[in-house]
This record gives C-alpha cells, structure tokens and sequence, in this order.
C-alpha cells in the first residue's frame, strides 16, 4: 500500500483499463499506464501511435506528460500493463525513452509496478533498478 491509500493491486487495475483506450492500429501492441502522484490523484495513459512511428507517445509519458502539465511534480508510483491486441502475457517494463523520462521527475526508489494479467496481478521493483546509470545534467 502507497501512503497515500491507493494498492499496488488499484493502481494495476487502474492501468489495465488505460489500456482499452490504446489507439494502436500498426503495432497492434497496447499499453496502459497509471501514475500515482504524491498528493494522492491518478494519471492514466495509453500508448497511441502515428503512421510515421517517431511522433508516437508511449503510455508512461502520455500519463507523466499529462500529470506534469496538471501542476503535479512529485509521484509515488506507476503501474505499467501491454499486450499484443490487449492479450496480457507477462511484463511489459518501460521502454528506455520511458524510464529516462521517470528519472527527471522521480528518485531511484520510485515503485514501478509491472501488471502480469487481466486480474491486477503484478510485480515490483523500482526506477534504479530498471535504469541504474541515469543522465543528470
């Protein structure tokens, strides 16, 4: 449990329903993400794509962006969910671009929660150990 009342298992929930929202029509790979900011609000996002690829914005950034743009700067957790045409099988961990985004916003210990199934389970670990030698100005 965060300290701000929200599990592991509501904010894995929270990001599965994110998923539904992907607009993935080229990959056909989902992803759905819920960011846990420190004053206790939600920030979901879906991965949505472009024909050109390099204009497509992944789940973690659309939910990180949004919460930026919102006035929020500090955040507990985010919960990370994908699967081809929103089959959950397994881990989808953040993409490098993703986690570097994290790292300007977030300490080492910030919980990243990698949903394992469409019934919230998951598994944890944290922004240091998916990317231990970040890029600090």
């Amino acid at each position: 449990m965060t300290e701000n009342k929200i599990t592991s298992r509501e904010l894995a929930l929270a990001a599965i329903e994110a998923m539904k929202k992907s607009y993935s029509p080229y990959s056909n790979f989902t992803v759905g993400a819920a960011l846990l900011t420190k004053s206790g609000k939600v920030y979901t996002g879906a991965n949505i794509e472009n024909a050109s690829y390099t204009p497509t914005i992944c789940a973690e950034r659309n939910a990180i962006f949004t919460a930026v743009h919102n006035g929020e700067r500090e955040f507990s957790a985010i919960a990370i969910v994908g699967g081809l045409k929103g089959d959950i099988k397994g881990i989808t961990a953040p993409c490098g671009v993703c986690r570097q985004v994290m790292s300007e916003f977030c300490s080492p210990d910030f919980k990243v929660i990698l949903v394992t199934s469409s019934e919230g389970e998951y598994e944890e670990t944290t922004l240091g150990e998916l990317l231990p030698y970040t890029f600090k100005l």
